[in-house]
């Protein structure tokens, strides 16, 4: 798959993550998904399996990654399935969130 990232400015609106989540789109080049999903995220998402960012192919992952203004800390995790996770006024973290429930690899 060749990646384009037509999207990849939009990756942090909430409006955007929504639609990714629910439409089973890529973040970064809005195509539909297969499996295996990847997320890319900080050490401390990756410790709580909590991301923030909208699920992605492999290669937009990476070559989002690659981007100027990007964050170097990113890791990339793999999955064959995720929930999306709508936070209530409880939840101290009120951005919506994805949390892999099938890791791939390791």
């Amino acid at each position: 798959m060749t990646s384009a990232l037509t999207q990849a400015s939009r990756v942090r609106e909430r409006r955007w993550v929504v639609q990714c989540a629910l439409s089973r789109i890529c973040g970064g080049c809005a195509m539909s998904l297969g499996r295996p999903v990847v997320f890319l995220g900080t050490p401390q998402e990756v410790a709580r399996n909590a991301f923030h960012l909208p699920p992605m192919h492999l290669a937009c992952a990476e070559e989002l990654r690659r981007t100027p203004g990007a964050d170097p800390e990113w890791q990339l995790v793999a999955t064959a399935g995720f929930d999306f996770v709508r936070p209530t006024r409880e939840d101290l973290d009120q951005q919506p969130r994805f949390e892999p429930n099938s890791l791939i690899g390791g």
